[in-house]
């Protein structure tokens, strides 16, 4: 049997660039996923002529030029911008937090008012610190934004993000809040944002074009688990700890569930983000998934709408893992998986799951198209 020059265990953004990377250099891959499908969480499913991101929004932004002609190479991007919206028991707010923000909360209409108010709370805040470093989330995001904006866009959305209060998290998670002191609603800093047009499932097969793939095929259980009977090098994407058989224990994530419902109606909340910041609603936010790729009479032409309302949740064994639980204990456990990954030969650890990382798409392509070793 010919081997192949790689097989790459998961079909996400790190593992089918690297297919392709590797196929314009004239290499063999074999791609093996478990799901059903390729793709991995930036995945879409059509509902009602929708393009649903089954896992989550997924919303592509980056700085860098090489990566987003190279993204758009395989499929052009639309020009979805991110503006969500925050309501607090039916007050709706401006994200991130900016003039129109400022205005919703206090009725301020110039920056010096705004920066006037923002001071004042956070000294109130730093005065009851009485010189003390903040010792949690709650203390450390009083003294960055004040009192008002915690209470109505940060405590509780946060509280129900970790299941844990926010005096019960540590405060290097919240290191810093951006404020704007300009009308803009526009989410990201980056210079170019956007969808594939007709969805990531185009940006997958686009990608993995030419490339041998199988679904339904899990690493762990399947023939391919002694990889190098077919393969020179394997590109492994899947849980770090999972590879080297959780030899130190299992590393924790957070993990979110979705409920997605079909609305009898072509456009239920106005936009493609809606974040709840109160408990009374146990989910952290909706998404209204059509209006990542229609604009203006396309949305009222499209007679119906899908919605998801997404829960946080602790990671169970056999949920999907999502966010990695970076407190002391497990950057600990992480760090020693990775020192046992420096030792593999061959072997090529890549992706979120793998370094037990969080990241945005665009770092995850950034990183494959500066790799060496292809």
């Amino acid at each position: 049997m010919n081997k192949y020059d790689y097989l790459i265990v998961g079909s996400g953004l790190f593992g089918a660039i690297f297919a392709n990377r590797a196929k314009q250099k004239g290499k063999k891959c074999l791609v093996i996923d478990k799901r059903p499908h390729l793709g991995g969480n930036v995945y879409c499913e059509k509902i009602e002529g929708i393009n649903v991101h089954k896992y989550g929004a997924h919303i592509f932004h980056t700085s860098n030029k090489e990566v987003w002609d190279f993204v758009n190479s395989i499929v052009p991007f639309n020009r979805y911008t991110n503006s969500p919206i925050a309501n607090y028991k039916g007050e709706l707010y401006n994200l991130p937090f900016n003039m129109n923000t400022f205005y919703q909360m206090w009725g301020v209409t110039t920056p010096e008012e705004a920066k006037a108010k923002i001071e004042e709370q956070k000294a109130e805040a730093a005065k009851r610190l009485n010189g003390r470093e903040p010792q949690n989330l709650e203390e450390q995001a009083l003294v960055l934004i004040g009192k008002d904006i915690f209470k109505k866009l940060i405590k509780e959305y946060t509280e129900k993000q970790w299941g844990r209060k926010c005096t019960e998290l540590p405060a290097f998670i919240i290191k810093r809040l951006p404020v704007r002191m300009v009308f803009d609603n526009n989410y990201f800093n980056d210079k170019y944002q956007g969808i594939p047009i007709g969805g990531y499932n185009k940006l997958i097969e686009g990608l993995l074009e030419g490339v041998d793939c199988l679904t339904d095929t899990d690493f762990f259980n399947s023939e391919y688990r002694d990889w190098q009977k077919y393969a020179n090098k394997l590109v492994y994407c899947g849980p770090l700890d999972q590879y080297f058989d959780y030899k130190y224990g299992k590393l924790n994530w957070r993990t979110v569930r979705f409920e997605t419902e079909t609305k009898d109606c072509p456009n239920y909340q106005g936009n493609a983000v809606v974040n709840y910041t109160s408990r009374e609603e146990p989910y952290t936010r909706i998404i209204e998934h059509k209006h990542f790729e229609m604009f203006g009479q396309e949305v009222y032409d499209c007679p119906k709408t899908v919605i998801s309302k997404e829960y946080s949740s602790e990671y169970k064994d056999g949920m999907e893992p999502y966010y990695p639980v970076n407190d002391e204990q497990n950057n600990f456990l992480a760090e020693q998986y990775r020192k046992l990954a420096e030792q593999e030969s061959d072997v090529i650890f890549g992706g979120r799951l793998a370094e037990y990382k969080y990241y945005d798409m665009a770092p995850v392509i950034e990183k494959v198209l500066n790799l060496k070793m292809i």
